[in-house]
C-alpha cells in the first residue's frame, strides 16, 4: 500500500513544487495550543514534523531549545504527545505527520511500545536524530514492520560509501542536512553549494524522495525549490516565542508565515 509521506511527494511532483515540512514542538507551550498550530498550518504545510521535546538536545538551536523549554515546562511527556498526534489525525487522517527526537526517549519508553502507539495514533514517520545509519539498521528494519518511515538523515561531510549505503537501507523519505550547524543557523553556505552536494545524493538513488533541512527560512526557500523537499522550523518557533513574549497567539502568526513560504515555492 502506497504511504501517505509517498503520496504527498507524488502529488507534489505533479504540482512541480517541494513538498513543504513545518516542524514545531509537542506541547509548546500548551498541548492545546500545539495542537491548534498543526491543525491550522497543516492548511498550507504539506506534512507536519512534530518534535518531542528534549532537555539535552543535539542538534537543536536555540530557537527549538526555548520551545523544548515550554514545553517540559508546561509537563509533557511521550503519552501527551501521543495524544495531540491522535486528535489531529481524527481531523486530518490524509495529513502525513512525522515524529522527530531522540532516542534515549524512545529507549526508556520501550522500543515495541513506542512503535506500537506510533501505530495505534497515525504517526507515519520517525526521525531519530542520533541514531546514524548503519547503528539503526534493526531499529529502521522493525519500524517498516509497524509502517513506519524511518528517516535517514545525510550531512555534507557523508561519504559518498556511507550515502549509497543510506539510501540502500533508507525508507521512502532521506533528510539531507544543508550545513554543518545546529538548526536554525543562519546559512552559512550558498545556495548553489547546498544544491550541488544535494544533487551529488540525487544522481545515486533519483527515485528516493530527498529534502532539505536547516537554516531555511522565509527569505532563502525559493532558492532552493527544486529539492524535493524543505524543511522549515526554527523560524516557526521563534514565531511562537515571540507571540507569547507580546502576549499575542502564536497560531494567527503562524498561519501567516506558512502561507508565505508555501507561497514561495509554488
Amino acid at each position: 500500500m502506497r504511504s501517505l509521506i509517498n503520496k504527498v511527494f507524488e502529488e507534489c511532483k505533479k504540482e512541480n513544487r517541494p513538498v513543504l515540512l513545518t516542524y514545531t514542538v509537542a506541547g509548546d507551550n500548551t498541548q492545546n495550543n500545539s495542537l491548534n498550530i498543526i491543525k491550522n498550518i497543516s492548511e498550507y504545510a504539506d506534512i507536519i514534523e512534530l518534535g518531542f521535546p528534549h532537555n539535552t538536545p543535539i542538534a537543536d538551536g536555540g530557537q527549538i531549545q526555548e520551545s523544548s523549554y515550554r514545553a517540559l515546562q508546561a509537563g509533557i511527556k511521550i503519552n501527551d504527545v501521543f495524544k495531540i498526534v491522535k486528535k489531529f489525525k481524527n481531523k486530518k487522517k490524509g495529513k502525513p505527520l512525522i515524529l522527530m527526537g531522540y532516542y534515549n526517549l524512545i529507549l526508556q519508553y520501550g522500543e515495541n511500545k513506542f512503535l506500537k502507539n506510533c501505530k495505534k495514533k497515525g504517526v507515519d514517520g520517525l526521525i531519530v536524530v542520533d541514531l546514524p545509519w548503519p547503528e539503526n539498521k534493526m531499529f529502521s528494519n522493525k519500524c517498516k514492520r509497524f509502517s513506519v518511515c524511518y528517516v535517514q538523515l545525510i550531512s555534507p561531510t557523508t561519504t559518498t560509501k556511507r550515502i549509497k549505503g543510506i539510501l540502500r537501507d533508507s525508507h521512502e523519505m532521506v533528510y539531507y542536512i544543508s550545513m554543518l550547524s545546529t538548526t536554525g543557523g543562519k546559512l552559512k553556505v550558498g545556495p548553489k553549494r547546498i544544491l550541488h552536494n544535494y544533487n551529488k545524493i540525487k544522481k545515486i538513488d533519483p527515485k528516493k524522495n530527498l529534502v532539505i533541512g536547516f537554516g531555511i527560512t522565509t527569505k532563502t526557500i525559493s532558492s532552493l525549490k527544486i529539492a524535493d523537499g524543505l524543511v522549515v522550523g526554527s523560524e516557526l518557533c521563534k514565531s511562537i516565542s515571540n507571540s507569547l513574549k507580546k502576549r499575542q497567539n502564536p497560531v494567527t502568526k503562524l498561519n501567516i508565515i506558512v502561507k508565505n513560504l508555501k507561497r514561495r515555492i509554488i
